[in-house]
Formats: structure tokens, C-alpha cells, sequence
């Protein structure tokens, strides 16, 4: 009889050369017999262990052979990998090890450091070699691709695309970056984040193939080179209607400019970001975002400064694009509907999305077949369209999450209905032109609610984290607020400028009649030379941080406040177990203004907390402890803060 092992290894082995052979990516030489390397060094050996996994797969997953189930079940439905565990599986260790792995790919410390890649070719030679590589090259010509860049909005305008399709009847993948919680948001299948076991198939495939061709003259490809493959990969495998790339940084130098034949381009609002990358003009960025045009491939542009404009139309007349110049979606449209992504700027953005999924239906010769001759949509959305900008989703961009008080209210001795309500608005403005747009949605949402009484009935969003988004249930609760606080949670990259970021929004929002009582500046829990997963551990070191550029951030906060230059000096005790109110007092919530006093290094406006772990803690702990306190929390400067505060309130 044959032993578990083996039986598991057969059906694995099974399995997964009828799902990748499917996609006809897999040469015969792949499935010989060799012991399987771990990217930690550590080797597994088995009589019938296949180079694209087996049961060490399972090994690096931390399962073992005799925690299977004597009932393993696989399925194929629609070209996805199904696996069932039995119940009492140890935790997963091999997305981890994958982990470990992309990371080796950074080869740039923090941001606006020179890449350290080596090799004899250029980028998009070298990404042409590994598409070779992976059998991929005369595939990709195969997906239907709508190829976006832009500045601000591209992200949204992806994610209104791909929603559109599907619920148009197309089987959708979607590309987008950068993640906030974990690295399979990226890639969607259908409007859902690929799950762990395929992400975990297609990953190690790639990473093998490629690392068996590595030399001196071809490395193994950096970060986003690698991710734009394993996307490719990934749609024409799991044969998606449509293929929705989002460019990564700029479009003519991008990795994913390796696309040769779109269906059409896109370019959403164009500023001034990455100017050390694509230059300290608006002309110069936009020569580089209008470089992802293909000649006689349909464009889409929204409406820009004369400055970018005239480089974009110049480039699509040296090309013969059909250029075209797409205005705000107008709201009436959606037949009373809303758009599921807030802010006033998404009208821009759906405008851009609306046309683009319009034009791939007509290239692809699918609009007849679902809309007949209806060719107008200045009078009327097709309700497919209208349900995609409705259900829509991005996180991290305009969004709100109430940390419900049930959550942590019930260990103490308190009743759920005597804390008050912590709100975080999250969005991921990290340019002036961004920032700008963050502060009027924070003051309109925040408006929104001064608009109702003092006391009314409350409904709280319930946080359902479902496949890689936030789902909502709500929960009534009646509450009376005496007292609303809004509250400033900030960080940016040091390649950014605050002083310009910081006026802007603060300068937005007044004018707007929003005011922050306090500002927090934190260090953000990630690292630019890391990738983690949402099961990462908290870094150890999150307490001992060098926070200077925290300190120069509060300093800036206060010279706007008080229009003079101060001293931040203040030595803050960063013991690993310190206290969340051993920082900062909860008094200091209600503190004056005028009660501020420098010299003293006494700041009433202001405080740098050393972890952001500490910093929420300290917010939920003031709400703990006055039930009439409303505390609206505006999280913004970097996404990486962002998926930060996400991943602990996930937690």
C-alpha cells in the first residue's frame, strides 16, 4: 500500500499539471525528479518530489504528512486551485518563506535610492528575456489588456474598469500596486484578491524558472519586474476575458511597458510625484506617462494643464493614436446610484474608466452583443456600468473604518454604550495635487456628520474582512456626542516634502471650516526593504526607531501653528512594553492651544508617539474613557501608514 506521503505528492503533482498545463506554460522538463531548494537554504528530499513542488511544498506550507486529512479534496472549477485541509493543519509557513523571497528582490533601501540591479541589459530587454524565460512571450499577446497611468487615480480607475467588465459578464484580472496588507492584493481574479494556495503556485513556478536562468549577464529581476510577471502569469493561466495593468511608476520605462498590443490606454490627472525619477515638470512626467501609447491603440486622457496636455497630444499624434479627451462622469447618470469610491475627484476617474470600458467592449466586439446599437452614453449608463461604479472597491483611498467599541470595550468594565466612537478616514495622498484632494473629502465626510444632531442613532460599520476588502454590516446604536474631535495620524517619506504637503492640506480643510484639534506623527510599522503579509509579525524594533524625522515633522506642524520656529527635542522613553499613556496623557485630548509652551517643550498641539501600535492604542483608550467623545481620525502622507493602520484594526 502506498504511504500518505506519496499518495499526497501523486495527487498534488496531478493536480497541478492539469491546472498549469492548461495554460500551456510548462515545458516536460520541468516535472523531472530533484530535490526542492527552500529559498532558506533548507532542502527537503523525497523519492518523487517534482521541481514545482510536491509534498515539500507542503513542508514549506509548515504542514506535515500525517496532519493531512485521509481525505484530501481538489477541484477544478474555472482553472482554481481548490484545496481542503482537514481542521486541525498547523499555521501556513510557506507564504512567508515567499515573503522572504520577493524581499531578496528590493534592491533599493528606501525610495529615491539608485536601483543595484547589474547585468548588461536594460529593463524592458531584460523583462522581454524573462518573459522568454517563462514561456510567456507570444502568450501575453493573447490577453486583452486595458494599460492605465496617470498620477493620481489610476488605482480607481483600474478597479471601476474591472468592475465594470464583470459585471458586464467577463472573467477579470486586475493588476494594481502598491499593496497595503498583503502582497496578493495585487493580483485579482474576478474582483477578489487571488487566494494563498494559487498565488503560492504561480509564485515558486516563476521563481524557479527564473532562478535556474539566473547568471551575471541576467539576474533575478527586482521587485515590481517580478510582480508585473507573476501577473502576466497568472491572467493568461487562469485565462481571464480581460487583463485591467495599472503602470507602476511613470509608463515608458515601466516594467509593464512590455505590454506591445492593448485594447486601449489610459492616462488619469497627471502632478508632480517621482520627480526624481520622471523629471520636475509637468511636461517631462507626462512624456513619460503618454510613453505606454502603442501607435493606432485607442487613448483616453482626462483633462490636464496645458503644460502636460500638449506633450500628451503631441505624443499621440507622432503615433496616430485616436486621442480623446474624457470629462467628468456626470452623476445623474447613475440613476441614483452612488459611487462606491468617495470623494468628488471619482467622478473624474469613473469619467475615464466609463470610456475606456466602452472602448474595449467595442474593440473586442462584445458591445453589440450586449447593448445592441446603443452607441450614446451621454443620455444613459447601461445598468451593468452603473453596478460596477457602485460596487467598485480600493482600500485605502477615501476610506472610512469604524473601529467598532464592542471590539475593545468588552474587556474592560465598562459597558459597549459608555465609550464614545473612533473613526479612521483613511487615504493614501502622499503629492501636493492629492493632498489637496484628501482634505476636501475629510472635511465633506466629516461635515457630513456635524450635519446631524447631538444625539441621533448611530450606525456603525461592522468590519467583515472578507477576501481582500472590507464588506460592511452595520449596527444601530443611539448616542449622544457632546464633544467631536478631529485628529490628524501623519507620516510621509523622506523623499517627500512636508512643508509643502502638511499647508496644503491643513490650509484645504480650513477653508472648508475643519480644524485637527491634535496632530500624532508616527513611524510607519513597514519598511520600504521588507514585504510582509498581513500574519507578519510586528516588528521588535518598532519601539526603538530613530523618529528625528517624526520630530522634524512635528516641528513643521508647530511653526504653522504658532509661525515660528520651535525646538522638538523631547526624549521619549521607548522601552518595548512602555504604555501607551506613559507618552501621552489622555488629558492631553481636551488640552488648549494656548496652554502650548515651547520653551518648556510642552506642545498641546502636537506629539510624536514611537509605534503606531501605541499610537492606536492611545486613541482607543481616550474613547474607553469618555463615552460623549467622538474622535475622527484623518490617516494620511504615505499608504504605507495607511495599509499600517488597516492591518491593525484587521487585527
Amino acid at each position: 500500500m502506498p504511504s500518505l506521503s506519496s499518495s499526497v505528492d501523486a495527487l498534488l503533482m496531478n493536480v497541478y499539471t492539469n491546472t498549469l498545463l492548461k495554460c500551456e506554460r510548462f515545458e516536460v522538463s520541468h516535472f523531472h525528479d530533484r530535490s526542492v531548494r527552500l529559498f532558506t537554504n533548507k532542502t527537503w528530499r523525497s523519492n518523487n518530489v517534482p521541481a514545482f513542488r510536491g509534498t515539500s511544498d507542503l513542508n514549506r506550507r509548515g504542514y506535515r504528512s500525517t496532519k493531512i486529512s485521509s481525505q484530501v479534496m481538489e477541484q477544478m472549477q474555472s482553472n482554481v486551485f481548490v484545496k481542503e485541509y482537514s481542521d486541525d493543519l498547523p499555521v501556513t509557513s510557506s507564504y512567508e518563506s515567499a515573503m522572504e523571497a520577493l524581499s531578496s528582490l528590493i534592491t533599493r533601501k528606501k525610495r529615491g535610492d539608485r536601483s543595484s540591479v547589474g547585468g548588461k541589459y536594460g529593463k524592458l530587454e531584460r523583462m522581454s528575456i524573462y518573459l522568454k524565460i517563462l514561456g510567456l512571450e507570444e502568450k501575453i499577446g493573447g490577453l486583452k489588456i486595458i494599460h492605465v497611468a496617470g498620477t493620481k487615480g489610476k488605482g480607481s480607475t483600474c478597479a471601476f474598469c474591472e468592475a465594470i467588465l464583470r459585471e458586464c459578464g467577463f472573467r477579470t484580472g486586475l493588476f494594481t500596486s502598491p499593496h497595503l496588507i498583503d502582497v496578493r492584493e495585487r493580483f485579482r481574479i474576478n474582483g477578489l484578491d487571488i487566494t494563498e494556495d494559487n498565488f503560492l503556485l504561480y509564485f515558486w513556478n516563476c521563481w524557479n524558472q527564473l532562478e535556474e536562468k539566473v547568471t551575471e549577464a541576467l539576474p533575478m529581476p527586482p521587485l515590481f519586474q517580478f510582480l508585473t510577471l507573476l501577473a502576466l502569469k497568472i491572467f493568461v493561466c487562469e485565462q481571464v476575458d480581460v487583463a485591467i495593468i495599472e503602470v507602476g511608476l511613470g509608463g515608458k520605462r515601466d516594467s509593464t511597458n512590455v505590454i506591445k498590443e492593448p485594447i486601449v490606454c489610459g492616462i488619469t490627472s497627471l502632478g508632480m510625484d517621482h520627480v526624481e525619477a520622471l523629471g520636475n515638470t509637468l511636461g517631462q512626467i507626462a512624456s513619460h506617462k503618454a510613453g505606454i501609447f502603442k501607435p493606432h491603440i485607442p487613448a483616453f486622457v482626462v483633462a490636464q494643464l496645458s503644460e502636460a496636455m500638449d506633450v500628451i497630444q503631441e505624443v499621440a499624434h507622432g503615433l496616430a493614436v485616436p486621442l480623446e479627451v474624457v470629462a467628468p462622469l456626470d452623476c445623474e447618470k447613475m440613476d441614483g446610484l452612488k459611487l462606491s469610491l468617495s470623494g468628488d475627484h471619482q467622478f473624474i476617474n469613473a469619467g475615464l474608466a466609463v470610456s475606456l470600458s466602452k472602448c474595449w467592449l467595442q474593440r473586442t466586439g462584445n458591445w453589440e452583443k450586449l447593448f445592441g446599437k446603443q452607441d450614446n452614453l451621454d443620455s444613459d449608463l447601461p445598468a451593468a456600468f452603473r453596478r460596477g461604479l457602485s460596487t467598485a472597491h480600493l482600500s485605502g483611498r477615501a476610506q472610512i473604518v469604524y473601529d467598532t467599541s464592542l471590539k475593545f470595550c468588552n474587556s474592560s468594565k465598562v459597558s459597549e454604550s459608555s465609550c464614545g466612537d473612533l473613526i479612521f478616514y483613511l487615504d493614501g495622498a502622499h503629492s501636493p495635487e492629492s493632498m489637496e484632494v484628501c482634505g476636501r473629502w475629510f472635511s465633506s465626510a466629516v461635515k457630513g456628520n456635524r450635519k446631524a444632531s447631538s444625539c441621533f442613532t448611530v450606525e456603525n460599520m461592522v468590519q467583515v474582512w472578507g477576501n481582500g476588502h472590507l464588506q460592511y454590516g452595520t449596527e444601530k446604536r443611539d448616542k449622544c456626542y457632546k464633544i467631536s474631535k478631529q485628529i490628524l495620524l501623519f507620516n510621509c517619506m523622506e523623499v517627500r516634502d512636508p512643508q509643502v504637503l502638511l499647508p496644503k492640506l491643513v490650509s484645504t480643510c480650513a477653508s472648508s471650516g475643519t480644524h485637527f484639534s491634535k496632530a500624532l506623527f508616527v513611524p510607519s510599522m513597514s519598511t520600504y526593504n521588507k514585504v510582509t503579509s498581513a500574519a507578519s509579525v510586528i516588528p521588535a524594533d518598532n519601539f526603538s526607531r530613530d523618529l528625528s524625522w517624526q520630530f522634524n515633522l512635528q516641528r513643521l506642524w508647530e511653526k504653522m501653528i504658532h509661525g515660528k520656529d520651535t525646538e522638538v527635542d523631547t526624549v521619549i522613553d521607548t522601552e518595548p512594553k512602555i504604555d501607551a499613556a506613559k507618552i501621552l496623557p489622555y488629558e492631553f485630548l481636551y488640552e488648549d492651544a494656548s496652554h502650548c509652551s515651547p520653551v518648556e517643550n510642552h506642545f498641546a498641539c502636537s506629539a510624536v508617539i514611537p509605534s503606531l501600535p501605541l499610537a492606536i492604542d492611545w486613541l482607543r483608550d481616550c474613547v474607553k474613557r469618555n463615552p460623549s467623545v467622538r474622535i475622527q481620525v484623518l490617516v494620511t502622507g504615505s499608504l504605507h501608514l495607511v495599509g499600517d493602520v488597516l492591518k491593525l484594526l484587521k487585527r
